[in-house]
């Protein structure tokens, strides 16, 4: 039995990876600021999870986090690129000054492995499609250099101080328990919402961009693979499904399956948004033994029936 800190572990695909990591029978340990993660995204495995709640900002909370574990699943953050460009320090704080707090605390204390939540905004409009891991990279908002910050300083511990990490870069994560109350929330968990409350939703732009839409389930199995795979330390991993749909097409998909007789109406573009993203998973299935469990229609209609029973 390892024993693995997962930070940011009462969010979204935190509370995803603490529920796996319980299931198989490991020991837990979560902190968390509570600024985007809630309590309830823990329920279901609480008495069995120690529960730390703290700022990873403060040099103290990242060290109390770290002592006695092995693993360390890095998923804290403020995932927004709307309020990073809105609140460019705060977000700063929240995402490269608690990372390099946690690298400093992992190092002391001896963990095997950090493995950090990227992000494929680093990318930018990049114009290889799909995109593989090894792009010059163009990050385009606060929120897309700050998580290129941290994979850097991941790189530079791992050189220097011999400590292995790992960045896996998420697109576009959608499912059970994502948000939707909040404007900064992904599209999928919005569009589901306003269609289940027969309101209409805003598409920014013509619609016609496209992402990488990823089932929850598939981070939880690319990031555990990525913590113990060998011959991977200060490496950079995409995990996605390696497709993209257009942001019509998905509201048109969600608007069959709910039966919502709802048009959305148009927006402005939102500053920093990229127009196209999709993954080339090929280093993933070939260093981590990766590959999409969930595909895109089955990932919306179990977030679909999730988000009909938490509303309900």
């Amino acid at each position: 039995m390892a024993h693995y800190l997962v930070t940011g572990g009462a969010g979204f695909i935190g509370s995803h990876l603490v529920e796996e990591l319980v299931r198989r029978g490991e020991r837990v340990r979560v902190v968390d600021s509570l600024v985007t993660g809630y309590r309830r995204n823990l329920a279901a495995v609480a008495s069995r999870v120690e529960f730390i709640e703290g700022d990873l900002a403060q040099a103290a909370v990242a060290a109390a986090a770290s002592a006695g574990v092995d693993y360390i699943l890095h998923q804290a953050a403020i995932p927004s690129v709307p309020r990073s460009v809105t609140e460019p320090v705060f977000c700063h704080e929240a995402n490269v000054n608690a990372t390099l707090n946690l690298l400093v605390a992992a190092r002391d204390a001896g963990v095997r492995r950090l493995v950090f939540a990227g992000s494929s905004s680093v990318y930018g409009n990049v114009a290889v499609l799909p995109t593989h891991e090894d792009v010059p990279l163009d990050p385009l908002t606060p929120y897309a250099l700050q998580k290129l910050i941290g994979e850097q300083y991941l790189r530079l511990f791992t050189s220097l101080y011999g400590l292995e990490t790992v960045t896996t870069r998420y697109f576009n994560v959608f499912g059970p328990r994502q948000d939707p109350s909040s404007a900064y929330s992904g599209v999928i968990s919005l569009f589901i919402r306003s269609l289940l409350d027969g309101r209409t939703p805003t598409i920014f732009g013509d619609g016609e961009q496209t992402r990488d839409f990823t089932y929850v389930a598939n981070v939880v199995d690319g990031v555990l693979k990525a913590c113990h795979a060998p011959g991977v330390a200060g490496g950079v991993i995409n995990v996605a499904t390696g497709g993209r749909v257009s942001l019509n097409t998905l509201f048109g998909t969600l608007r069959s399956l709910t039966g919502a007789d709802v048009v959305a109406t148009y927006g402005p573009a939102r500053r920093g948004d990229i127009r196209d993203s999709q993954a080339n998973i090929g280093r993933a299935r070939a260093l981590l033994g990766y590959s999409p469990t969930v595909e895109l229609p089955e990932g919306l209609a179990r977030t679909l029936a999730w988000a009909r029973q938490a509303g309900s």
